[in-house]
């Protein structure tokens, strides 16, 4: 071989073994462009669960065939979560943390381990800082008064009853729509079929969305069942309409089946799943930092109408 062979040949070698180099770089680049302008959020709802101390039966046979598999599929669904990628960087629960509870007496939540403990522990394995909302299943009324169920959540889950999370640059708000007059035993207007937020927290949300920052709005029960307006015209549906140009979306749970209210309420209305019936039934948000939106990475893998979700990678 003369040297022209070699050389040209030796050039060949270098250009080919350098070209995977450049398309890997590329890669990485774009990667880490892609995790500069998005991030993701997870949704979990529903996961009822449940200790040693439970009674059932629940109302029908699936339903009480769901209470065995309640911490199983929840940590089933937080193991999901953890392993995606590009990583989930917060995660919400949208209430019924768990089913009920076993006594009245505070007590004896710190004298046995209850499903409060049982919860916290598989909450605890999450990755992303962990964020709840209250569920109706998650009061004790009338046994245990709201006030007491709020001393509970807040020494076993570090919780408030209602709760603003602000993350790059977005809200992300966790109401509490038993605060009103529907669930005050003493009210004439009692009903736990309907859910009120009471004037304190209707004013507190209406100052976090006058700061016009794109939000998330997270309530357990669904818009549907929730009383419109509570003290003249100040109420949840006219908020969320006035500020539909900040508001991305408005998420609930309760019904435990996915339910598109598409712009029924003015922002989008999605009512999420339960884990308590699927380990798949969670959502994954796309946030996009630059257009300010959001997506429902999975939405093509619910089954509408139903408890259940194909698995998401």
């Amino acid at each position: 071989m003369n040297r022209r062979s070699f050389s040209q040949l030796f050039l060949g070698v270098v250009a080919a073994s350098a070209q995977p180099r450049i398309l890997e770089a590329s890669a990485e680049s774009t990667a880490s462009a892609s995790r500069q302008r998005f991030f993701r959020v997870a949704i979990i709802a529903d996961t009822h669960i449940i200790d040693p101390f439970y009674q059932g039966p629940e109302e029908t046979p699936e339903d009480t065939e769901s209470m065995a598999h309640t911490a199983e599929r929840l940590t089933a669904a937080r193991d999901h979560i953890n392993a995606l990628v590009p990583a989930v960087e917060q995660v919400l629960h949208l209430g019924d943390v768990v089913h009920h509870g076993p006594s009245s007496d505070y007590d004896f939540y710190f004298q046995n381990r209850t499903r409060f403990d049982v919860a916290a522990e598989i909450l605890a394995g999450f990755k992303p800082p962990l964020h709840l909302a209250f569920g109706n299943h998650d009061y004790l009324l009338p046994r245990i008064s709201r006030e007491v169920t709020h001393e509970l959540f807040q020494a076993k889950f570090k919780t408030r009853p209602f709760s603003a999370v602000n993350y790059e640059g977005w809200k992300f708000l966790l109401l509490n729509n038993f605060l009103g007059v529907s669930w005050d035993t003493t009210s004439p207007a009692y009903d736990q079929g309907t859910g009120t937020l009471g004037e304190e927290q209707l004013n507190w949300l209406e100052a976090q969305l006058a700061e016009r920052k794109p939000t998330v709005v997270l309530v357990h029960y669904p818009l549907w069942i929730i009383q419109p307006t509570e003290h003249a015209d100040l109420g949840l549906h006219p908020l969320l309409r006035k500020y539909s140009d900040s508001v991305r979306l408005v998420l609930s749970g309760h019904w435990h089946k996915w339910i598109d209210f598409a712009h029924t309420f003015g922002p989008q209305h999605y009512v999420a799943a339960a884990t308590r019936y699927d380990a798949n039934s969670y959502m994954i948000l796309e946030i996009d930092r630059r257009t300010q939106t959001c997506r429902f990475l999975n939405a093509n893998c619910v089954e509408w109408s139903t408890h259940y979700s194909r698995p998401f990678a």
